[in-house]
């Protein structure tokens, strides 16, 4: 591939609702670019974007692939991101390091859920858009019926800039409403307009020319006054109109019957923003300090980890040093390369506002910053979602055990949307995610590139006991088995806490019944009882201890003695004084379509959650509420379902309660069940 200026850079990220298309649009480009001789379809996994064996399983793309290309004396960066909520970071990664959002639309489906939730992700980069009306040899596409839609859901600014000729399957090619041309088939033959379409396109760049014109005051003026504008001043007002999202232009093709695609990659030569037209920081100068954003990594078992990245300003130069001022690093550049899918290709160069990988690099993963130590800059990172979903994951077999942390991490590095901790009071490896599909892809990772086979189960839920009323006990340790004795006694006061006042152990006792060189074996045991529980073996909390007396014998009494006199007492005490299960309370903000507030307040309702109150804001409403953990673990997938994937929830760890009585039986019992499995396994 030839070097290219900045100028002549598009970085084009291809966003949408799961399955409007956008692998088979990215092949298609590839194809009529000459990148690739044969097209690929999603059905055979012969694409170049899906390569991944998981997307060739579900047909679905769950990473971004990097497609660069080549076009008319341009080079063309194709993001494509994937379209399922699950993988919302992997969007955010593209949407990152792009210049334009090129926003698709099912010609069939029109604006869905993924399509609000993407425009969402632009708007929050004040990324530059156009829309495609993809797909529209289906059956029952109407391009009109979408652009209204669009225009509908994200306001007037979104104008059609083409208008196909012909829809479902005699779909056959597109009308440039600026130039009044039409381009027909997959080789976008320049023909006249049809007859029948010349009043519907006529209406149509009308709207378009009044749009258009507003963004220059003095094409307003020659507008209003009824003067011709002229197809380059139309143009550069466009040009300059999308890069300030003043104008986001509707166009259309069918990616799979490769019609209108090279239209939309003329298109994009034409009027998307390169780096060099968006107001960055750093500003992009080639010859300027290095300054290039890591926006992805892959763990590849094989020839190491590859990290993509963009430059912002400067160049990066394949045997070269960059330093990490996050990290404090200084990391050496062997070979860079330009990705295409899964194939690489070398680069000596990359050239600001461009595209790159590079792999092997020790120390660098997403989000870093490349830069020189004489002039360090750090690049705003990327904001990933919190993890809503959990699985704990169990090593299958001793050869697993031993090579869990280390691919749990590897895993984590190249996805950092999933996250991993150990839960210290079920001993459990918790893998936490965006969904169900993305936990799931992330074990399938695991066993494919690391050898690492795992089962995967909901998270057991941290119970505790305690007790609700204080009470006196006694136990009095006393074995003779020839030789010393053992021999320990101890009177303990037991006294329940606030919630969430711990655990604290004192001692009262006075004319050294019990020697005070005991008070720590003492202690220990008390410790080891609360730990172990009483009802079925959760933690005691929210307890206070008194030992207040008891007696020794001189020979016989050692700190194993009181130990074992302790512990016994705790169990004899804890079972006098009405003892229950505490079960964790999550804090829920839920925000969902004000629509759709009484179905999601009911659904809380069978969870025992109980709703504090509700905040409207625009179209959405914001639930605050307590809900039980043990309701609360799939709650992504219960949310989901109800809000067909427009809610979205935050959760965290708010405070302990007690589990009412007639649940609190079947979680003993249970708990009880498994520990007899576990004892005789």
């Amino acid at each position: 591939m030839q070097r290219y200026r900045t100028e002549q850079i598009r970085n084009v990220v291809l966003l949408s609702h799961g399955g409007a298309g956008k692998t088979s649009l990215s092949e298609a480009m590839l194809f009529d670019s000459g990148a690739i001789n044969r097209l690929g379809r999603v059905d055979d996994g012969t694409t170049t974007s899906d390569w991944d064996p998981d997307e060739h399983k579900r047909k679905i793309s769950t990473s971004t692939a990097l497609l660069p290309m080549e076009w008319a004396g341009h080079k063309l960066n194709v993001l494509d991101a994937p379209g399922y909520a699950d993988f919302v970071g992997e969007m955010k990664s593209a949407v990152r390091v792009a210049d334009l959002a090129l926003v698709l639309v099912d010609g069939a489906g029109g604006v869905e859920v993924g399509t609000e939730l993407v425009w969402g992700y632009a708007n929050e980069a004040n990324l530059p858009r156009m829309v495609v009306v993809n797909r529209l040899d289906r059956e029952n596409a109407d391009f009109a019926r979408c652009v209204e839609q669009v225009r509908a859901a994200f306001g007037s600014r979104a104008v059609a800039l083409q208008a196909p000729v012909g829809e479902h399957g005699g779909f056959q090619g597109v009308v440039d409403l600026l130039g009044q041309k039409a381009y027909l088939g997959a080789e976008a033959k320049e023909g006249l307009i049809p007859a029948d379409l010349a009043g519907a396109v006529a209406t149509l760049r009308e709207q378009l020319v009044e749009t258009v014109a507003e963004v220059d005051d003095d094409l307003v003026a020659k507008y209003l006054d009824g003067e011709m504008l002229t197809e380059e001043e139309l143009l550069g007002a466009l040009r300059k109109g999308v890069a300030q999202g003043s104008v986001i232009p509707i166009v259309c093709a069918s990616g799979t019957q490769n019609i209108g695609v090279r239209r939309l990659m003329d298109t994009l030569v034409a009027i998307a923003p390169s780096p060099a037209d968006r107001c960055l920081e750093p500003a992009p100068d080639p010859a300027g300090h290095l300054a290039a954003f890591v926006f992805k990594s892959l763990a590849d078992p094989y020839v190491g980890k590859l990290n993509f990245f963009r430059v912002y300003s400067g160049s990066l130069k394949s045997d070269s040093q960059v330093y990490l001022p996050g990290k404090d690093k200084v990391e050496r550049i062997g070979q860079l390369l330009s990705m295409r899918g899964k194939t690489q290709e070398p680069a000596q160069e990359v050239v600001v506002g461009d595209l790159g990988a590079v792999a092997k690099m020790a120390d660098c993963s997403t989000g870093d910053t490349l830069t020189v130590r004489e002039h360090p800059v750090t690049l705003p990172g990327i904001e990933f979602p919190a993890a809503v979903y959990a699985v704990a994951v169990h090593p299958r077999t001793k050869a697993d055990t031993d090579k869990l942390g280390v691919s749990l991490a590897r895993v984590v590095e190249e996805d950092p949307s999933l996250t991993v901790h150990r839960d210290p009071d079920t001993a459990e490896t918790i893998l936490s995610g965006l969904g169900e599909s993305h936990v799931e892809i992330a074990v399938e990772k695991m066993r494919r590139k690391f050898g690492v086979d795992v089962t995967t189960a909901l998270p057991r839920v941290s119970y505790k006991e305690t007790i609700t009323m204080p009470t006196k006990t006694e136990y009095k340790h006393k074995k003779q088995t020839g030789g010393h004795g053992q021999y320990g006694h101890v009177l303990l006061e037991l006294q329940p806490q606030p919630r969430g006042g711990g655990f604290t152990f004192g001692e009262k006792v006075v004319g050294g019944s019990v020697p005070r060189n005991f008070f720590p074996a003492v202690e220990k045991g008390v410790l080891s009882a609360v730990h172990e529980g009483v009802i079925a073996h959760f933690p005691l909390v929210d307890l206070k201890v008194l030992l207040y007396d008891g007696s020794y014998h001189p020979v016989d009494s050692s700190d194993m003695a009181f130990q074992i006199a302790a512990s016994q007492a705790i169990r004899a005490g804890v079972v006098k004084a009405n003892p229950v299960l505490l079960e964790p309370v999550m804090h829920l903000l839920v925000t969902v379509p004000e629509a759709m507030t009484g179905d999601a307040i009911s659904d809380l309702n069978t969870k025992r959650a109980k709703v504090h109150g509700m905040t409207p804001d625009g179209e959405h409403t914001t639930i605050d509420a307590d809900v039980p953990l043990a309701e609360a673990q799939q709650y992504a997938i219960d949310l989901r379902a109800i809000t067909q994937g427009r809610g979205t929830f935050a959760m965290e760890f708010s405070h302990y309660e007690e589990v009412p009585a007639q649940l609190a039986t079947k979680i003993v019992e249970q708990a009880k069940k498994e520990r007899e499995l576990a004892e005789k396994a």
